[in-house]
């Protein structure tokens, strides 16, 4: 899973840094992620899991670091 979160980053987040180096708990909006690209982050993340973020998640720490969002989706996959 955590590979194919970073492929979606590496498309969609629009980081500054090589999404390969980021360790897990790296800040991706440190690492240049905006509010904007979060969205298509989002949307990408949904249509490869096919899952649906709840209003609750709708938070910049669920997509804050990779480890957040495989959390995330671990939890939405096993709903």
């Amino acid at each position: 899973m955590t590979e194919r979160i970073r492929a979606i980053l590496k498309e969609h987040a629009r980081i500054s840094l090589p999404v390969e180096s980021l360790d897990e708990t790296a800040d991706l909006y440190a690492a240049g992620m905006t509010s904007h690209a979060t969205v298509h982050l989002m949307l990408a993340l949904e249509n490869e899991f096919d899952v649906e973020f709840p209003e609750r998640m709708l938070r910049r720490n669920v997509f804050e670091t990779i480890a957040s969002i495989r959390a995330a989706l671990d939890e939405l996959s096993a709903a």
